[in-house]
C-alpha cells in the first residue's frame, strides 16, 4: 500500500504528490506513478488471448494494474505491465514443469476430463520493464524489452551494482506502493505471482520487480529485476539494474538439509538465499536527451 507522507517533509525534499487523486508523486524531473484496476472481464480476456496467441492465462490477470516511471526532460519511461510481462512468458516458451500424477487432476474444469498440461502453467516470465519514448502526444516510439534486455531505450551491460547500504540508510520514504500483475494459484498446486513495488526517498528512487513461483513438492523459481536511480548524481542521468534468476527443486534443498515444510517455502524474500543462482547480470540506462 501507498505511504502518507508530511507535506513538509515533501517540500524540503523537492517533491510534489501528483494532482487529481494519483498516486505517486514528482520528484527532481521524475514523475513516478502507480496505477490500479480490476482483474480482466471475461471480454478482455478473449481480447488478451487472441493478441497473445494463447489459449491460456492466469486465473488472476490486472490488466490495468501498471508502474509508470517518466523522466521529464526527456519524454524517456521506464513502466511495467502485465500484458508486456506475458507476452515474455509466451516468448520464452518454457516447458511445462512435472507435478506428480496424483496432482494433476487438480487442473480439471470438468471431473471427466483429460489433463494434457502442454504448456508452462506457471506463467514464467523473463520481463524485466518496458521502455517508451514519447515524441509528442500524437506520435512515440516504443518496444518492449526482450529477454536480452534490448530495446529502443538502450541498456548496456556494466560492472556497477546497486548500492544496497545507501539504500539501507534512514531515510524518509516520499511514496511507496506495492502492484500485482498477475497470479495464479496452479490448480491448488502452489503459486506464481508477479509484483512490483517502488520506493522514493529525498536521495533516490529503488524499484523490484519479482516473479515468484512454488509449485509445491516440485520446484522453486525466484526471478527479480531491481533498478535503482540516485537524483543528481551524474551529469547524464542513469539508471542501473540487476537481474537476478534464481531456482531450485524441493529434491535438492532437501539433499542439503533443508525442511521440504510447504509453510517455510511461502515468502520468496526469507528463503531467497537458498536458491541458487542461475544468471545475473547488470546493465545501466543513459537516459538520452528529449526527442
Amino acid at each position: 500500500m501507498e505511504t502518507e507522507v508530511d507535506k513538509e517533509i515533501l517540500k524540503s525534499s523537492g517533491a510534489e504528490l501528483l494532482p487529481d487523486g494519483r498516486r505517486g508523486l514528482r520528484i527532481h524531473g521524475w514523475e513516478i506513478e502507480t496505477l490500479r484496476g480490476t482483474i480482466l472481464t471475461s471480454l478482455a480476456v478473449e481480447e488478451w488471448e487472441e493478441k497473445l496467441r494463447t489459449s491460456h492465462l492466469p486465473e488472476m490477470v490486472f490488466g490495468e494494474n501498471a508502474l509508470v516511471l517518466k523522466h521529464l526532460g526527456s519524454n524517456a519511461k521506464i513502466h511495467f505491465n502485465a500484458f508486456d510481462a506475458l507476452a515474455g512468458w509466451k516468448q520464452e516458451g518454457l516447458p511445462p514443469v512435472e507435478v506428480p500424477a496424483a496432482a494433476q487432476w487438480k487442473f480439471r474444469s470438468k471431473p471427466s476430463q483429460q489433463v494434457i498440461l502442454d504448456y508452462d502453467y506457471t506463467f514464467t516470465t523473463p520481463y524485466c520493464g518496458s521502455e517508451v519514448t514519447e515524441k509528442d502526444k500524437e506520435a512515440q516510439v516504443e518496444t518492449k524489452a526482450n529477454t536480452k534486455g534490448e530495446a529502443s531505450l538502450q541498456w548496456e551491460n556494466c560492472e556497477d551494482q546497486i548500492d544496497l547500504a545507501a539504500l539501507s540508510l534512514k531515510e524518509p520514504i516520499l511514496f511507496y506502493d506495492e502492484v500485482v500483475l498477475y497470479e495464479d494459484e496452479l490448480a491448488d498446486n502452489g503459486v506464481s505471482l508477479l509484483t512490483v513495488k517502488v520506493r522514493v526517498m529525498p536521495s533516490s528512487w529503488f524499484l523490484l520487480l519479482r516473479f515468484w513461483l512454488r509449485v509445491d513438492g516440485v520446484l522453486m523459481r525466484l526471478r527479480e529485476t531491481r533498478m535503482h536511480y540516485v537524483f543528481g548524481k551524474d551529469e547524464t542521468p542513469t539508471v542501473l539494474r540487476e537481474n537476478c534468476w534464481r531456482e531450485a527443486t524441493f529434491q535438492s534443498l532437501s539433499a542439503k538439509g533443508y525442511p521440504v515444510d510447504l509453510a517455510v517455502y511461502s515468502d520468496p524474500s526469507s528463503i531467497s538465499q537458498r536458491l541458487p543462482v542461475i544468471k545475473q547480470t547488470t546493465q545501466k540506462l543513459k537516459i538520452p536527451r528529449k526527442v
